[in-house]
């Protein structure tokens, strides 16, 4: 029988007479007493294997625990078979069977094997009974816990694993998953003043990654986003948490209007409110304020991050069906992932449980707990799907708590090489054995620039050495990279960053601050902002702007605006790039159509510095004539008292309600004075703390 079927066994619940045996756990310790093939719960262990014991209350080495007389048994790697769990549990093998220990909140004990007896079995575990000659092939264990385990008897080998007990996460799941009916109506950005038709969110449940591959490649550079079509025509999932609050995806609520969810086995649908959206997660909360539907509704608890090859179950509503559905399968891989829907790159667990249209914002569980949130998969590939890891949901679930909405991922604003080649890292006179990257540049509106410079090693985050790889220290023999330690950290916080600079380690403090960048990469839940002049149509660039060029937006939108789009940064808070999106004809700007999708630097010789500031200078103007220098060297001039009198006929004549949006005539929100302040604000040399207060510098 293989190792992965000896640990794929189907746990099924335990009821009646079985759950009165006390079901006894067996300590590494005690296996490693008699095997010394596992390390035992001493100071001179593994750091981990130390910790684990401590926490989580193992005998000692020395506990006693009786063992039978088991002919042919022999230990299984314990590291490889039961991943975070091998402090805990044992996996062993006998000449008539296997049995699988596993620490949990409830210790899950199976026996799989030929010619099991169920009296025999019970007569092993159960403390008074304890009968080496008649046990044979079965270990004792101890435990502080009540567990059980059910078999078939006379089988031949284990079934298939869906990673728990598939009857107890279904009960789990139609108690506390719920399904999400979503109206929605984007923005049209080529004509800002009008939305486009409403429409069902009932799909896009994975966010397909399409295979744009140049687009997609430069995205995962750039930290972009390329643009993915939706799918709709399948319902989407949330699960109830603490708090009487509900946990889904950011696309399923975004440009909402109207949100609905239904309890499983129940007709009736509730108004539900959202209260949160972190787009860049790919996150939001929901609340329901009619006291009837938490009647019966159980809440889920948030667990950790899974290990490699360890099951989960992924609960939604997929297409295929109306009922809920629960699907198997294993995690494959941990790591920082490009979100589809946010073009953040945060961490991200891939598993091989089948992820389609609806299941995102459904939870992936492990045992009773939430791992995970399903979100999106790997279009053109076979079970490949991710899941939003714990520590990413945690992160968000505290912006909220703390500050009562959603603020962000931080990032150090670096752009960072890496440094495996040797000539270079000769060339950087970095010494043996020293690891890091180098630093090729670093944007103008963060903490960052102002105590790191081009050509510095960065060596180290919050004293974690980096590798040459720009890759850190995960758990056990997994690497991660650092951005992920950056992303975990919470917006005002300080990190220490380890470079070397002429030779020698420098630590510098810094505060992190999310980054914004000059061109936005999505506009959710907002509508864009427009001023229209004599029939020039103005507006910031952003990415949904570009993306109304198509799915290859990135081949087929104007290439000057699309190279700034992807590679421009801030360098003024509250900086816009203003693009004259359009020109509406009318005698006053006849030929000058051809000069649309190109960059405003300048009104009447002053220099543009957003929208707002655009239209307080055209407003404003007192010449005769008005001037706007555009890119590549074009000019637009009109004739001031003649351009504000065809102003209102071609409004009239394209059915357009304003010449204005509404952002602009009121004053800037609160949001848009913290971008534009801080805490990305650049402080002043007066204002700026003594660098020795922030720079401790020591030998390489």
């Amino acid at each position: 029988m293989s190792m992965r079927n000896q640990i794929s066994s189907a746990r099924r619940v335990c009821r009646g007479p079985l759950q009165k045996y006390l079901v006894k756990q067996v300590s590494v310790a005690d296996v490693a007493s008699s095997s010394g093939s596992i390390p035992s719960c001493r100071s001179d262990g593994p750091r981990s294997l130390v910790d684990d014991c401590q926490t989580t209350g193992i005998p000692p080495a020395d506990s006693s625990v009786k063992q039978g007389g088991l002919p042919g048994i022999r230990i299984l790697s314990y590291n490889r078979v039961l991943g975070r769990n091998f402090t805990a549990g044992i996996v062993v093998e006998s000449d008539t069977g296997d049995l699988e220990a596993r620490k949990s909140n409830e210790t899950l004990i199976r026996s799989a094997g030929r010619n099991r007896n169920p009296g025999k079995f019970l007569d092993c575990f159960n403390s008074s009974k304890w009968n080496p000659s008649k046990c044979r092939g079965f270990q004792r264990t101890s435990t502080r816990g009540i567990s059980c385990s059910s078999w078939k008897e006379g089988s031949s080998g284990p079934a298939e694993s869906v990673g728990t007990d598939a009857y107890a996460i279904t009960e789990l799941a139609l108690d506390s998953v719920v399904k999400i009916f979503t109206m929605a109506s984007s923005p049209n950005y080529f004509l800002p003043w009008q939305n486009k038709p409403q429409r069902e969110i009932t799909g896009s449940g994975e966010l397909a990654l399409f295979v744009c591959a140049l687009a997609f490649a430069l995205a995962l550079l750039l930290s972009h986003s390329s643009r993915c079509v939706f799918a709709w025509g399948i319902f989407l999932a949330g699960f109830v948490i603490s708090g009487r609050r509900i946990v889904t995806n950011a696309h399923v609520v975004a440009d909402q209007t109207y949100v609905v969810v239904r309890k499983h086995g129940s007709p009736t649908k509730y108004r539900a409110e959202v209260q949160a959206v972190g787009h860049e997660c790919d996150l939001a909360l929901l609340r329901i304020h009619d006291e009837e539907f938490w009647e019966g509704m159980r809440t889920l608890q948030l667990g950790d991050i899974p290990y490699l090859q360890e099951s989960v179950a992924v609960v939604g509503y997929p297409q295929g069906g109306d009922n809920i559905s629960v699907t198997g399968g294993v995690v494959s891989r941990v790591e920082p992932t490009q979100y589809v829907h946010g073009a953040a790159h945060l961490m991200a667990i891939q598993i091989d449980a089948a992820i389609n249209p609806g299941n995102s914002g459904g939870p992936a569980l492990m045992e009773d707990k939430v791992v995970g949130v399903a979100f999106q998969n790997l279009a053109g590939a076979e079970n490949i799907g991710y899941i939003i890891p714990v520590p990413i949901i945690n992160h968000f679930l505290e912006d909220v708590e703390e500050r009562n909405k959603y603020i962000g991922f931080c990032s150090l604003g670096l752009t960072c090489q890496a440094t495996e080649n040797a000539q270079l890292r000769e060339h950087l006179k970095m010494p043996s054995g020293l690891t890091g990257v180098l630093v090729n540049k670093i944007q103008k509106l963060t903490d960052t620039n102002q105590w790191i410079k081009k050509d510095d090693v960065l060596l180290a985050f919050d004293g974690v050495p980096i590798a040459n790889d720009g890759t850190v220290h995960f758990r056990n023999r997994e690497r991660i990279s650092f951005d992920h330690l950056v992303s975990m950290k919470k917006a005002g916080e300080t990190a220490k960053l380890t470079v070397m600079r002429d030779g020698r380690a420098i630590d510098v403090d810094v505060k992190l601050a999310p980054l914004r960048p000059l061109v936005p990469i999505h506009q959710f839940d907002r509508l864009p902002s427009y001023y229209i002049f004599a029939g020039l149509v103005f507006t910031p660039l952003t990415q949904p702007y570009l993306h109304e060029y198509g799915d290859d937006w990135y081949n087929t939108s104007p290439r000057r605006l699309c190279d700034r789009a992807l590679t421009a940064t801030l360098n003024k808070p509250g900086e816009q790039l203003v693009i004259l999106s359009q020109v509406l004809m009318d005698e006053i700007n006849a030929g000058y159509e051809r000069l649309a999708e190109l960059q405003v630097l300048k009104v009447n010789g002053v220099e543009v510095h957003n929208l707002r500031h655009l239209t307080e200078l055209v407003e404003a103007c007192k010449m005769s004539s008005l001037r706007f220098d555009l890119d590549d060297g074009r000019v637009v001039v009109l004739n001031f008292e003649d351009a504000k009198e065809a102003s209102l006929r071609i409004l009239q004549r394209h059915r357009i309600p304003s010449h204005i949006s509404l952002d602009l005539l009121q004053p800037p929100s609160p949001d848009q004075l913290e971008e534009w302040e801080t805490p990305q604000k650049v402080d002043t040399p007066e204002e700026r703390e003594p660098i020795a207060e922030h720079i401790t510098s020591v030998p390489v």
